[in-house]
């Protein structure tokens, strides 16, 4: 795959300084540029690098002046943070049309489907799609997935190595879920009982995913006890992430790995979860609203547009205060007292 800067550029609207033929097949970091390589620059920090890199073709904001010679072929663009995103997206979708050339070949071999399956999707080796189960067009289910009875999943969507989606759920148009994600695995429901063990709660519900969700490697997704748990469309979750059962997660939220999401916590729109953040159960979340790493918030928040840190949660401003003062007050400990001598003995 070999895209010049003159393609590039056509694709990101942007303006050349440089070698219009300069080719590049794979993309990299600036601090690790090296020929044949696609970069980027936009934070200051990383100025250095742009004249001392050995990519082929780097992206600049239209701002950037250089201060030196740049060996690069440099492409000007309005903003380098969306025009990488979407020369990766372009890069992606190249490797994804080979790979699916070279499924083509091997459509339903060993595999079994008892549901239906769209016109343009693939399922890979050892794959099963079970009785009642609905598959959309134009989807790309990789080998050892696992579709369960009476599951619909829409249309674009594409299934990694590994999945489960258990019985009755749902899943969205264009959705992407990772390897090792389980969607519809019974909720923690248990009973306690006079003996001192526990009673299991069936977990009668379902997940619905709606369109958009991408979801990431070994993220578990739990079915409802009654009615759904619910992730809203252009949710975005991390690796290592759970979702309990009865949770409605607001649309365009999203959290990083290892987050933490107690059973029915309800979760407003374009909420920001850091990593190992966590909320506990039958809370409110309202929209906008921010979440450090490593927060954990018991309570519900009923007013948008702040961010929280620390456990237990506060607001990030009465956090650094409540540090300040907590450094403050070990800053100078006690001195030790001196070990006793023989005359204090005795």
């Amino acid at each position: 795959m070999k895209m010049t800067a003159r393609e590039i550029a056509e694709r990101l609207n942007g303006d050349i300084i440089g070698n219009p033929d300069a080719t590049a097949t794979s993309a990299a970091r600036i601090e690790y540029g090296r020929p044949g390589n696609v970069c980027f620059y936009a934070n200051p920090k990383y100025e250095k690098y742009v004249y001392t890199t050995n990519a082929s073709i780097l992206l600049v904001n239209r701002t950037f002046k250089p201060r030196q010679e740049v060996k690069a072929t440099m492409i000007v663009v309005d903003d380098a943070y969306a025009a990488v995103a979407e020369m990766l997206n372009y890069i992606a979708s190249l490797r994804k049309s080979n790979r699916r050339s070279s499924f083509l070949g091997r459509l339903f071999t060993r595999c079994r489907i008892s549901g239906k399956v769209g016109r343009g999707t693939y399922v890979g080796t050892f794959s099963v799609i079970e009785k009642g189960a609905k598959v959309g067009r134009n989807c790309q289910i990789y080998p050892q997935v696992y579709i369960g009875p009476d599951v619909t999943i829409g249309d674009n969507v594409i299934i990694y190595p590994n999945v489960s989606i258990y019985h009755d759920c749902q899943v969205g148009d264009r959705c992407i879920l990772h390897s090792g994600c389980v969607i519809g695995a019974d909720g923690f429901g248990f009973a306690p009982l006079e003996d001192g063990t526990y009673k299991k709660i069936q977990q009668t519900g379902n997940v619905v995913i709606e369109d958009d969700v991408e979801v990431g490697a070994n993220t578990t997704i739990d079915r409802a006890a009654m009615g759904s748990t619910v992730v809203r469309r252009g949710v975005k979750l991390d690796n290592l992430i759970q979702i309990a059962h009865n949770v409605e997660v607001g649309a365009n939220t999203v959290m990083a790995a290892q987050t933490g999401i107690a059973g029915s916590a309800h979760i407003g729109e374009h909420c920001v979860f850091g990593g190992k953040s966590g909320l506990g159960g039958h809370i409110t979340v309202a929209p906008n609203t921010t979440f450090a790493a490593q927060t954990v918030m018991a309570n519900s928040v009923k007013e948008g547009g702040k961010t929280y840190m620390g456990y237990p949660a506060l607001e990030y401003m009465h956090f650094m205060r409540a540090y300040a003062k907590f450094k403050q007050s070990g800053a100078t400990p006690a001195a030790p007292k001196p070990a006793p001598t023989q005359e204090d003995k005795n």
